[in-house]
């Protein structure tokens, strides 16, 4: 009888919690959207908030440059503190951290303020994003459950870098651009009180000691790395020759050479290399890097190009970009189905294909073409490819992790986009603008604008055909990776 009352009971919590993983994967992707979101939803409003704060030039570029430093270079530090200290807890001290920097942000009256509270969010959101994937890893353990819960994160994650144009736009254009960030408020408040009721603590089994050597060269090659693709990308094609941007540059190749020495001779390494050297992940990483470069680089000359060559409004630009939503929940709906019929290399390969093909549209878009002939179409390609991605490669990219490591799994991936989104507007925009600037006086400012353009969307393509050859190189048939 007690047999048995043990196993009713054992049961019964294990349905319970079964139960709490739908509202967890919700409340979780919820703050994946705010992440994400935050990413960009600075774009639009940066001529309001430097005509109210008195931004000079120089300084308003790191209104969104030091989220981008902050969030890529702290990464890998807090998903392994995140593996060793507790998920959740690592995960609910980043939401608390970047709820009060956006309050902060909100409530700015000077420049110096502002930035200040954008570098915390930035820290905040490092701590959150790699926590939050582990989470969901070892709450959906099975192969098709996980899957669903990445497409649905992955779909989530897209909409929110889109839809941060069209939310900026809105609340610039219609209230102040100080909703941008106290709009975070309600949704940091809300996941502190009900995360903790729906997803249990979890940590590696055998908690080691932080790698503080590798910690600090890690960070430091990746800070390094970052801010110095950003100064070379905010001074244009002067930039990759100027001390300020290549000797960042420079300094983080030393840092990351002394960070491999180091965790090849350390005990208990921040990121052991045996992780790294695995297939799956390698390549799904490196596929990574490309799209994310393609896609972060798009949505910044796309932007651009609206407002400046074909001269919409603000507002108008951000709902331009209300299809790209359609298609990547479209996308995300086919993703899961067409990695259960093609497999996932054929159905990656296929997705990296048609964002290319979209974004090769895209590069079309000239001053006297029409929305709906012109950016609509290679719009609506482009997401459809984004929505069919992002799921799949998130699972690629966190194959074989466990309980141990499913915090530095998730880490690299993050490290990745946020490096890869650098690289990719860093060079794209630095190549476009030397192409328009070649031809301004031959052709005039628009057209010259047009020609870089599509030079830049051009190589943004052929960027996403290169990833499709790299995921190609996937094993085929069922893999049974490594753990380690």
């Amino acid at each position: 009888m007690t047999s048995a009352s043990k196993t009713t009971t054992t049961g019964s919590e294990a349905d319970a919690a079964s139960a709490r993983r739908g509202p967890a994967l919700v409340v979780l992707c919820f703050v994946q959207f705010m992440l994400v979101l935050d990413d960009n939803v600075v774009s639009v409003a940066l001529p309001s908030i430097r005509d109210e704060l008195g931004f000079g030039a120089a300084g308003l570029s790191w209104v969104v440059n030091a989220y981008f430093l902050a969030f890529g270079g702290l990464l890998l530090l807090f998903g392994r503190m995140a593996d060793l200290l507790g998920r959740r807890r690592v995960f609910l001290a980043g939401v608390a951290l970047f709820g009060a920097a956006s309050l902060v942000c909100g409530l700015a009256q000077e420049p110096w303020q502002l930035v200040t509270g954008r570098f915390v969010q930035g820290a905040g959101a490092a701590m959150c994003a790699p926590a939050a994937l582990a989470m969901i890893t070892l709450l959906f353990p099975g192969p098709g459950e996980r899957a669903r819960a990445f497409g649905v994160w992955g779909g989530i994650a897209g909409l929110g870098g889109t839809a941060g144009l069209v939310i900026s736009g809105a609340l610039t254009g219609l209230a102040s651009w100080r909703w941008i960030f106290l709009i975070n408020l309600p949704v940091a408040l809300v996941t502190l009180v009900l995360l903790p009721r729906l997803v249990p603590e979890s940590r590696a089994g055998r908690v080691g000691r932080l790698d503080v050597p590798g910690a600090v060269l890690g960070t430091g090659a990746l800070v390094s790395l970052v801010y110095g693709l950003l100064r070379a990308g905010e001074s244009g094609e002067s930039g990759w020759r100027d001390l300020g941007g290549v000797a960042p540059l420079v300094l983080a190749v030393v840092l990351a050479a002394a960070f491999v020495v180091v965790e090849a001779r350390t005990a208990e390494p921040l990121v052991p290399l045996a992780f790294l050297a695995h297939r799956i992940r390698a390549v799904a990483n490196g596929a990574t890097l490309l799209f994310s470069a393609a896609m972060y680089a798009m949505a910044f000359l796309l932007m651009v190009h609206l407002q400046t060559v074909l001269g919409y409004r603000p507002l108008t630009a951000g709902v331009a970009y209300l299809p790209y939503c359609a298609g990547i929940l479209a996308g995300m709906w086919l993703s899961s189905r067409a990695v259960a019929g093609l497999g996932t290399r054929p159905a990656l390969v296929l997705s990296f294909l048609v964002s290319a093909a979209g974004i090769l549209l895209l590069s079309g878009v000239t001053p006297d073409i029409g929305y709906a002939r012109g950016v609509l179409p290679g719009m609506l390609l482009t997401s459809l490819g984004c929505g069919l991605t992002l799921p799949a490669l998130t699972v690629a990219a966190l194959t074989g992790t466990t309980e141990e490591n499913a915090g530095l799994g998730s880490a690299v991936l993050s490290s990745v986009q946020q490096v890869g989104g650098a690289v990719g507007v860093a060079v794209l925009v630095a190549v476009a603008a030397r192409r328009a600037d070649a031809l301004a006086a031959r052709q005039g400012p628009l057209p010259a604008a047009t020609e870089g353009f599509s030079l830049a969307l051009t190589v943004t393509a052929a960027l996403l055909v290169l990833g499709a050859v790299l995921v190609a190189a996937l094993p085929g048939g069922r893999d049974r990776p490594r753990t380690g």
